[in-house]
């Protein structure tokens, strides 16, 4: 039986501890079958510092966070202690439980588009938070919720308060969730994956903003993630969780230092890290000619070798109610050659996402032109995307919502060879359907299984198994890794340069994650509110870049190294107060 960690540390007392959790285990029960899926778990939390709960999915991290204040199913049920500020809260009645939440332990939960009300504005969702746990009226509650808003820097706060969340950013909704948690001034702020669907800058400042609002109303912090970048940067102490078991608890700069358990150091492993990627070292050192955004006549030498040629690509989105159309991309030239994988980077909002569907005919071109196997999309006829969508595919973001729930895995991979006519014989397919399972390292006989009895990870080899049945000549890879752990990311990283070496294809790998296009990407061509800021060889865009804003890009990609970190912290601070 593994050893159980108890957290030890004769400095402070057990009893200074804000938040202390001793031997909890979580089970679930289905009828009179109990199965236990965290054990004996333990860790302390202490005001002023940030504890950070890290694993793979399904490691137990996110259940025992939730436990705290039993934001369970109605089917689980605890054993152990978690005490707050000495309070057993496992042992506690359910009007306690309520007073808790909110006010003396808040939360932030990981998407915020799912956790705020999309029916309410922003204003009276605080009011709301506001009003249950203390006896304000009306203005009150309104003055109140306009100083948080401003106490968490959400860009003209009067205006956000008569918003609803849709039409606010991922990052200033997350700032609207923090707002709502720390409304009650806690003890205790759970911080549940809260950068995870945000990009870097967007990443930086919420953890800016969640450490100043630390150290002004003197919390403790417990940050659940699996980004090891962002544990380097935030915690003062890590406990790494394995199959519902804290195997490793350690003060921060120790375990990156010098993990002790093999599963930590296979963590650490995992993580891209920017600068440290063999992709680097593998690349040609023959300069690959710099392409710049004004001038589209420098692809014009190689344009026969382009499998994805993009010229002049304006696509507008239509106002609503009187509005100017939205400009998402304007006037963007950029090329994908043969056997060439091409990194598409750049906040949210950039037009990435944009470019990569219109490169597939799913969203229509206003201006300028998209070329795929010699087929103009901004003129296509039916017949010619037909061809198109032979030789052009896409892997999603999320393979939970783009496979479809109710058709088995190898219905789902062999839809395409039936959608482009590519086969007709439902045996055939369902052979080919096999055969891209195999390909993507994942057992044939699967083809009868359905999307909910794979994990996230096996879930995104099937999404690229579909996108390559129609054998494409260039795969649009759209945040493909950007939900999945780290050790989970490191495997299908490694599947799509495996294939790419294997079948030759290109690809437009767009990302926010830049160690992770440097990782796979030849060339990165680097995106700003739909216009190109530069673009090039990847070790001269992410090594020397030219501009400022790649330039402060690549500043705000956490690494995992809580030393770099703490310089690169040091120097945003100074040039803040300079400025």
């Amino acid at each position: 039986m593994p050893e159980k960690l108890i957290p030890t540390d004769p400095t402070p007392s057990a009893s200074t501890a804000v938040l202390r959790v001793r031997d909890l285990s979580v089970e679930f029960g289905s009828g009179t079958d109990w199965k236990a899926v965290t054990h004996d778990v333990s860790f302390d939390v202490r005001a002023g510092e940030t504890v950070a709960l890290v694993g793979e999915s399904g490691s137990g991290k996110s259940v025992t966070a939730m436990s705290v204040l039993d934001l369970l199913p109605g089917n689980a049920r605890r054993r152990g202690t978690i005490e707050l500020s000495g309070e057993d809260l496992i042992r506690t009645g359910a009007a306690r439980m309520r007073a808790v939440r909110g006010s003396e332990v808040g939360v932030v939960f990981q998407e915020p588009m799912t956790a705020l009300n999309p029916v309410y504005t922003i204003g009276t969702q605080l009011r709301d938070v506001l009003r249950a746990h203390g006896r304000l009226s009306r203005s009150e509650a309104d003055r109140r919720a306009l100083d948080l808003l401003r106490l968490v820097n959400l860009p003209d706060p009067e205006r956000r308060l008569g918003q609803y969340p849709h039409q606010l950013s991922g990052g200033q909704r997350q700032r609207a969730m923090i707002a709502m948690a720390i409304s009650g001034d806690p003890k205790l702020l759970i911080a549940d994956e809260p950068t995870t669907a945000l990009d870097v800058t967007a990443q930086a400042e919420i953890l800016d903003l969640l450490l100043d609002l630390q150290a002004q109303l003197d919390m403790a912090l417990l940050l659940i993630t699996h980004d090891m970048g962002v544990v380097a940067d935030m915690a003062t102490h890590v406990v790494v969780m394995k199959d519902g078991r804290v195997v490793e608890d350690a003060p921060t700069a120790r375990l990156f230092a010098a993990p002790e358990h093999a599963y930590t150091r296979e963590l650490l492993d995992s993580v891209p890290f920017l600068g440290r990627s063999e992709i680097v070292e593998r690349q040609p050192t023959v300069s690959i000619s710099v392409v710049e955004p004004d001038v589209p006549e420098a692809m014009s030498d190689e344009a026969g070798d382009a499998v994805l040629e993009v010229r002049d690509l304006v696509i507008r989105y239509p106002g609503r109610f009187g509005e100017k159309p939205f400009v998402a991309v304007d006037h963007v030239d950029l090329r994908v050659g043969r056997g060439d994988v091409v990194g598409l980077v750049g906040e949210s909002g950039s037009g990435k996402s944009t470019i990569g569907r219109a490169a597939i005919g799913l969203v229509p071109v206003t201006s300028g032109s998209i070329r795929v196997a010699d087929v103009d999309l901004a003129s296509a006829t039916r017949t010619q995307m037909r061809s198109v969508r032979r030789e052009a595919s896409i892997v999603f973001q999320d393979p939970a919502s783009s496979l479809d729930p109710r058709a088995t895995i190898g219905a789902s991979i062999a839809a395409p060879l039936r959608w482009n006519d590519v086969e007709k014989d439902a045996r055939v397919r369902t052979e080919r359907a096999r055969e891209l399972l195999e390909l993507v390292r994942l057992p044939a006989d699967w083809v009868d299984r359905y999307p909910h009895e794979l994990s996230g990870g096996q879930r995104q080899r099937v999404g690229i198994a579909r996108a390559l049945a129609v054998r494409p000549s260039v795969l649009i890879a759209d945040e493909p890794t950007s939900a999945l752990d780290v050790s989970v990311q490191a495997s299908v990283l490694r599947l799509l340069l495996e294939l790419q070496a294997e079948l030759g294809f290109s690809c437009l790998f767009i990302s926010h994650d830049l160690s992770v296009v440097e990782r796979l990407a030849t060339r990165v061509v680097v995106l700003n509110r739909g216009r190109v800021e530069e673009q090039g060889d990847t070790r001269q865009i992410l090594h020397h870049p030219r501009e400022e804003y790649t330039r402060r890009l690549i500043q705000a990609v956490p690494v995992p190294d809580p030393v770099v970190q703490a310089d690169r912290r040091r120097l945003r601070l100074e040039e803040a107060t300079a400025s």
